[in-house]
């Protein structure tokens, strides 16, 4: 039995006998994500797109401190890819407790000069995907009356990003997503909520963060620092567990007092 307590006070989180899964699970926030499920006693499916390696190595970390954790590749866009993910942990572990939506891409494009073909594939990668996705895992869910949906957006899609419009744009509808699920799915006892990171050292934006971007970027976050995947991973867990019983609906802002969103 796994679990994770907070010994100062007294606080014991376990996610004992629930299957996650987390897409974008090979890298960055999902890696630690679900590093961080695991750890407090979940089975994890790994969702992952090409980077096998990567994928490999946090199931044997998984593995080797006793946990379980299952590799699922398959490219989100597509709804196929979707619908199979979702299936190969109902067929590993019979039941799909946890869904993290974490899995996107970042691009950067002025809007006069993006082609449609750049648009269409941000809308497909980090929207169509939840949609498949939430499609495919919410029946199982409803049979056992029980679920957490847990959408990773961004401070992008509370307060817009230039040069970014197309991210941005599905990121405000995650949110918009997020409260729309949490009213509808309630009734079966699902709940779905949301977590907006601000910016957050992975490789993803890794490049954008050398040099004096950095500098400005920090300058403008209160706590001082570029938040780390395990930051995010740690407002996951709290959102997924127990102790968020009657909370459904809510973004949760992890950004370091960069964008006071309520």
């Amino acid at each position: 039995m796994s679990a994770i307590r907070d010994t100062r006070h007294g606080v014991t989180i376990h996610l004992n006998g629930r299957v996650a899964l987390v897409t974008g699970g090979s890298r960055g926030i999902g890696r630690a994500t679900a590093a961080l499920l695991a750890t407090a006693g979940a089975r994890v499916g790994i969702g992952y797109r090409k980077d096998a390696r990567a994928a490999r190595e946090i199931v044997d970390e998984i593995r080797g401190t006793g946990g379980e954790a299952l590799a699922l590749r398959g490219d989100l866009a597509e709804r196929t890819a979707c619908e199979a993910l979702v299936k190969a942990t109902l067929n590993k572990w019979g039941r799909l407790d946890i869904l993290v939506l974490n899995s996107g891409i970042w691009t950067e494009g002025a809007i006069d000069k993006m082609s449609e073909a750049t648009w269409r594939e941000t809308m497909r990668a980090n929207l169509d995907s939840c949609f498949h996705l939430c499609k495919a895992a919410v029946p199982a869910m409803r049979r056992k009356r029980t679920g957490q949906i847990l959408f990773i957006s961004s401070t992008a899609g509370q307060r817009g990003e230039a040069f970014h419009s197309h991210y941005a744009a599905t990121k405000g509808a995650v949110i918009s997503m997020t409260k729309s699920l949490a009213v509808e799915l309630a009734p079966h006892n699902i709940h779905v909520n949301c977590v907006a990171p601000g910016w957050v050292d992975t490789d993803m934006v890794g490049k954008a963060l050398k040099g004096p971007l950095r500098r400005q970027v920090v300058s403008g976050i209160p706590l001082g620092r570029i938040g780390r995947p395990e930051d995010v991973a740690g407002a996951v867990l709290f959102a997924v567990s127990g102790m968020c019983g009657f909370m459904t609906g809510e973004v949760i802002n992890v950004n370091g007092g960069a964008v006071l969103s309520g």
